[in-house]
């Protein structure tokens, strides 16, 4: 038996004449936690609302537990979505906002209540469940959007940004919740975010989308080390990767960059002599040392320090960062040297962005 639980083969979607999802192949397996990642515009909002049934996609085919749901409307296909907005009832309770859903169908009262009370410990609601919606925080409203979505039992549970409205602290813990509860439930989660720092945190699985394609998709960590593109490089990881074009040296062991004094940095293996690369070099695999005798040789533009990490942008077109751990000596105008181990160093092709 198949333990894929959603697949979506050659799924196109347009608006008119623009081209919002361009065949998407994707595999989602049981009790998986996929977040779809990208840039606004990207496409991973409407490949959300797609699987749930509040778009229609143009071809392709959309299944969810082996059953194909390219023509089936939304109340039919058991999938529970959570809004960014969380879409709560006003004038009704907590208890009669968590079994709503339930009452729709007919379930008795008694029952819809239990079922209320057991999802209401799951996600810490029990004191709140007399409150209507007004009287709750920002992060407990999440809460009973989750729980409202958990009552059902259904197939998936589709995210669609659901912590972009909370300030920044509640969001950390509120992300590490909504983990927790789909190891608990078991569930099979789809998550639209743009923040990658919370894909990479939360996710199983990341899909990265640009244009309306997948880009890369992967672990984390996979899309971290591995980068297949430029975009992604540049997407997964903060701050951003550095990215400086550069040219295979004449033996094709290294790489010069287009700097001042055009520094040579190791790759370690070879590549062909005179091609134009781009080079990519994170922040954080950067290392501080002698200017003296360092290949890689910076004037320091910008310190900035936040305590346990600190920031260093140098003062060249394109501009390097450097993270590194704790206090720096450093201040605007010095020279600081840099090293990076050669499997650091990401090479993409110049035209077709695609890692070499």
């Amino acid at each position: 038996m198949s333990n894929v639980q959603i697949e979506l083969t050659g799924v196109d979607k347009h608006y008119g004449q623009f081209h919002a999802l361009k065949d998407i192949n994707l595999s989602i397996e049981k009790g998986t936690f996929v977040a779809l990642v990208g840039p606004s515009g990207c496409g991973k909002s409407t490949l959300l609302r797609s699987l749930a049934g509040l778009e229609t996609i143009t071809g392709g085919t959309m299944k969810i537990a082996g059953e194909v749901m390219n023509d089936v409307p939304p109340r039919k296909r058991d999938v529970a979505m959570v809004f960014q907005s969380y879409a709560l009832y006003p004038h009704m309770r907590v208890a009669e906002n968590l079994t709503y859903s339930l009452r729709l169908k007919g379930t008795p009262k008694e029952q819809a209540l239990a079922a209320a009370e057991e999802v209401a410990r799951t996600t810490g609601l029990s004191h709140l469940l007399g409150r209507f919606p007004r009287e709750l925080s920002g992060g407990q409203r999440q809460r009973v959007a989750m729980g409202r979505a958990i009552i059902r039992h259904p197939k998936a549970f589709l995210f669609d940004e659901p912590l972009s409205n909370l300030d920044a602290a509640l969001r950390v813990h509120m992300r590490k919740e909504i983990r927790a509860l789909h190891d608990r439930l078991g569930a099979t989660s789809v998550y639209v975010t743009h923040d990658q720092v919370e894909a990479m945190t939360m996710a199983d699985r990341v899909v990265v989308m640009r244009d309306g394609v997948i880009e890369q998709e992967g672990a984390p960590l996979e899309l971290y080390d591995k980068p297949a593109s430029r975009f992604v490089a540049g997407f997964i990881g903060s701050p951003a990767m550095n990215f400086v074009p550069a040219m295979i040296s004449e033996d094709g062991q290294a790489v010069l960059l287009d700097l001042p004094d055009a520094p040579r940095l190791p790759i370690g293996r070879a590549l062909e002599p005179g091609r134009r690369v781009s080079a990519g070099l994170r922040p954080e695999h950067l290392t501080v040392t002698n200017a003296e005798t360092a290949a890689l040789r910076l004037p320091v533009g910008v310190v900035e320090s936040t305590g346990s990490m600190t920031y260093i942008s140098s003062g060249t077109d394109p501009e390097i960062t450097v993270v590194i751990h704790g206090r720096s000596p450093l201040s605007a105008g010095e020279v600081m040297g840099l090293t990076i181990a050669p499997e650091n160093v990401h090479l993409f092709d110049v035209e077709s962005e695609r890692v070499i």
